[in-house]
């Protein structure tokens, strides 16, 4: 390792010790590596953040994903999911708990962010919980849990950006994170179910067949925002970029025109917010892809490659490594840095395993979202614990059977690779 690249790691943590924003982190360490290592080579700062990493056809999804989420929570439609899925769901015993982990697998299927899903309808969920006898500390930690669902099924802007670096499929990994997210939404409800009658929580709101059909008929312009989502991209009429941009368009639309919740003053906050959300997402990727590029430039994945590749030639043993070093990363980092500073140095290594990058993909993303909600630090728990207006530490005592469930789920993906690979390898192309 050369003084540059050590500059570069050394300045690095530095900055993150002195609390630094993670994007302004990775340019500062960047610049203190041009500066030492290749200073006629300054120039590449601008170029490569400016590159087709951001400006690309496909990172344009990622913002267009954002920006229906956020017109489905400004526009008061998650609300009529809600409805929807409280009649569908409330008969059961902790029904209001079972709601909250079905409604964040129907709302990734529109916004694609776990950060999103619990900000979004995470104050509604928790605050209902709370209302009817739940304690707030598990209201907020299945909230937390279950927005990991988000960015596994699809559309999910971590794969994405995935995609980008290992030049993957988007839509095999959309794919591949169908059967994931529906699992993981199963073994969390019985979860619920099962503490639901432990501590004799409450069944949910009991509606009528005439009123479960009338919420049904409110909500369906709502849940038909999904199906022309994934049905766009999956019938080959559009790509994923194309698809979040008509949805986007038909959020809008049944906003205004079919619900009438949304005006200009809210519009006009959707911009806003869009436009912060997109800003942030575009500095941490920017920044992080030129880090990435520094590392390829000298060759430090190589070096990786063939000091693992001397340690073990197992698949196994390296993919189980993998899962720890990604689940203890995913505590502290956010999921941007994740994916475009760490990933990049183990591509190589997962080729030369022949592990297929779409199965890898998923695994990779299923890993991540769970050490958003992993103790201490995930940044969920944070977040939940803030809008229940809740001590971190109970949270965190009640999430931590949910996050070895999700652990021995991710483990089950990970070895048993059909799960992930079933509806990719009979999708044409």
């Amino acid at each position: 390792m050369n003084w540059g690249v050590f500059a570069l790691f050394a300045s690095l943590a530095i900055f993150f010790i002195i609390r630094m924003p993670i994007s302004f982190s990775m340019l500062a360490s960047c610049i203190v590596y041009f500066l030492i290592a290749r200073p006629a080579s300054m120039g590449m700062v601008y170029s490569v953040i400016t590159g087709d990493m951001i400006t690309g056809f496909t990172m344009l999804a990622a913002p267009l994903f954002v920006f229906m989420a956020n017109v489905l929570n400004e526009g008061e439609v998650t609300d009529k999911m809600f409805s929807f899925c409280n009649g569908l769901l409330g008969r059961l015993k902790g029904g209001t708990a079972q709601v909250n982990v079905f409604i964040s697998l129907i709302f990734s299927g529109m916004s694609g962010s776990a950060i999103a899903d619990a900000s979004g309808i995470g104050l509604m969920e928790i605050e209902q919980m709370k209302k009817e006898g739940y304690d707030a500390e598990f209201s907020c930690a299945i909230t937390a849990a279950s927005a990991t669902v988000g960015p596994i099924f699809p559309p999910s802007i971590p794969m994405v950006i995935y995609a980008m670096l290992s030049g993957a499929s988007v839509g095999k990994l959309f794919a591949g994170g169908m059967v994931p997210g529906v699992l993981l939404a199963i073994v969390l409800m019985i979860y619920c179910f099962y503490i639901s009658y432990k501590r004799n929580y409450p069944a949910g709101v009991k509606m009528t067949l005439k009123q479960f059909g009338k919420a049904t008929l409110v909500a369906f312009p709502a849940l038909f925002t999904v199906i022309l989502l994934l049905g766009g991209i999956y019938s080959g009429v559009c790509t994923p970029t194309e698809a979040g941009a008509v949805a986007s368009a038909y959020a809008l639309l049944i906003s205004a025109v079919v619900y009438r919740t949304l005006g200009w003053k809210r519009l006009a906050t959707i911009l806003k917010k869009t436009a912060a959300n997109t800003a942030t997402l575009a500095a941490l990727c920017g920044t992080a892809y030129l880090f990435s590029k520094i590392i390829a430039l000298e060759k430090v994945p190589n070096a990786v490659s063939g000091f693992v590749t001397g340690i073990t030639t197992n698949k196994n043993l390296f993919l189980l490594v993998v899962n720890i070093v990604f689940l203890l990363l995913g505590c502290v980092l956010d999921v941007s840095t994740i994916q475009l500073v760490f990933v990049p140095m183990v591509l190589p290594i997962v080729k030369a395993f022949g592990i297929d990058l779409v199965h890898f993909g998923v695994v990779i993303c299923l890993n991540m979202m769970i050490g958003l909600s992993t103790p201490p630090f995930g940044m969920l728990l944070f977040i939940v614990s803030g809008l229940g207006k809740t001590k971190i530490g109970g949270v965190i005592r009640e999430i931590i059977p949910m996050v070895l469930i999700m652990i021995a789920l991710l483990f089950l993906c990970t070895y048993v690779p059909d799960i992930i690979m079933f509806i990719p390898n009979h999708m044409a192309g």
